[in-house]
């Protein structure tokens, strides 16, 4: 099957990579992951990847504390690098070639940011794992998903979660919360679903730049979600459609 995107951004939750830990990175989860980025990078698809850092620390949880916001957001900066370090070296024991490309300088570990370099990497079918969020502190890595994704022209963001997509409700906490379809950036934006923070959102919207929420923990998802599968998630975009890259 062709896939429906030539180029992506696959944007993880740190909290993902836990599997069923209360903290850190399970391995085996990370080794999962891989093998499944693998499989749609074998599809000849442009893959560019942001990874949270909620996993480890996160500037506005509880373990912040009463700790500057800027310190605690850079804090949560560094638990992003640690994470695309660790999903990088899985990636490449499946000889997939990958670079990290971080936010804030640690040459030792990555890559500077730079947009033209970035995207010299995806054009030789490297893997970039853009870590560090923006860079900027109160930001969350939900804006600095959409805005690499707008500085490489990716066709889609798709975010992969622990839920099959955009409830009305939270659907642990309700269970007659119902799952959208397909929903308009303005609606989630109108009944304040918390599925990506509203800079994001608006930013794509702006752009027209359509997001897939889906199940990232059930195997064969991602690459269902790359080969235009609108069956295993919700689609946001202006009019709850989606225009496929041909």
């Amino acid at each position: 099957m062709k896939p429906a995107y030539k180029r992506i951004l696959l944007k993880l939750s740190g909290e993902a990579l836990m599997g069923e830990r209360n903290y850190g990175i399970d391995t085996n989860v990370a080794k999962a992951v891989a093998s499944e980025i693998k499989a749609v990078y074998a599809l000849g698809v442009e893959i560019a990847i942001v990874v949270g850092g909620g996993n480890i620390f996160r500037g506005v949880s509880k373990s912040a504390g009463n700790m500057d916001r800027s310190s605690a957001d850079y804090i949560g900066m560094l638990a992003t690098v640690m994470n695309a370090v660790v999903l990088q070296d899985a990636l490449e024991k499946l000889d997939v070639y990958t670079r990290v490309m971080s936010a804030v300088d640690i040459p030792q570990l990555a890559e500077p940011f730079i947009r033209r370099r970035a995207m010299r990497h995806l054009e030789k079918k490297r893997v970039v794992i853009f870590a560090a969020g923006t860079g900027n502190p109160f930001f969350t890595t939900d804006s600095a998903a959409a805005l690499r994704a707008l500085e490489i022209k990716a066709n889609i963001i798709l975010k992969g979660t622990k839920v099959d997509g955009i409830y009305s409700a939270d659907p642990m906490e309700n269970p007659e919360a119902t799952r959208f379809k397909k929903i308009s950036y303005q609606e989630v934006l109108e009944k304040q679903l918390k599925v990506m923070d509203a800079s994001s959102i608006s930013l794509c919207m702006e752009h027209n730049l359509p997001i897939m929420v889906f199940n990232m923990t059930e195997s064969g998802n991602i690459i269902k979600a790359v080969n235009g599968d609108l069956t295993i998630g919700t689609i946001v975009s202006l009019n709850g459609k989606i225009q496929t890259a041909g």
